[in-house]
């Protein structure tokens, strides 16, 4: 965990692969708990530090989160994350080009709790809600294309399920059609950049994640 941006109200992180944000039956020890302990000693506070969760960010993947250090701000949040007020930009890798550089994917997904995994269709079913992404493609190496991602909705696995279904699976997403993992057991799909006002001192912010350290990852940073 790296800190990106903190001020009175908000703390925004850069989650490594691996890491979970929130604690599951995995007895792992969650991002909100580190965060925690890191403002406990970094202010020396006694008791209880107040870490509120505002949006989450699946395990095999890394990149930005951001927390709420206060009630207020968390309640704020919320209702930004609610009402589609927070602008979150995402990079995947892929190893397969979509046919369209530039694109608009319209698709109806459905959970299965049983596996964890999200089913696109290109048609409504029951069950099924719509998810909107954007994407493009900013840049390409021998092996891989990368395609910067925004959301319009916000749904379970929306972008991992939604580009496989165009044939276009991240790379080392196992679960949704890559041919091979990755070293570190994680995906190429990072949490870029987020873009608010904030719900305090209504300035503007803008804070981008680097990409984690990787060769591969790497050379599109540069």
């Amino acid at each position: 965990m790296t800190v990106l941006y903190e001020d009175n109200h908000i703390i925004i992180v850069n989650k490594e692969v691996g890491e979970i944000v929130q604690g599951d039956k995995t007895g792992d020890k969650p991002l909100s708990e580190i965060v925690k302990e890191y403002l406990k000693e970094k202010y020396n506070k006694p008791g209880n530090v107040f870490c509120g969760v505002t949006h989450r960010l699946d395990r095999p993947t890394s990149g930005i989160v951001m927390f709420a250090k206060t009630s207020k701000a968390l309640s704020r949040l919320n209702e930004m994350f609610r009402n589609d007020e927070v602008t979150k930009t995402y990079w995947a890798l892929v190893k397969n080009m979509p046919k369209k550089s530039e694109d608009t994917l319209v698709h109806y997904l459905v959970k299965n709790e049983r596996t964890n995994k999200s089913a696109a269709f290109d048609f409504e079913k029951k069950g099924t809600k719509k998810s909107i992404l954007h994407y493009k493609l900013v840049s390409k190496s021998d092996n891989y294309y990368l395609l910067e991602i925004d959301l319009e909705t916000g749904r379970h696995h929306q972008i991992r399920s939604q580009l496989s279904k165009i044939g276009s699976p991240i790379k080392g997403d196992l679960k949704y059609g890559a041919d091979r993992s990755n070293p570190d057991g994680g995906i190429s799909l990072h949490a870029r950049s987020i873009s608010f006002i904030h719900p305090v001192s209504k300035n503007k912010i803008n804070v981008v994640a680097p990409v984690p350290v990787d060769s591969l990852w790497k050379s599109f940073e540069g």
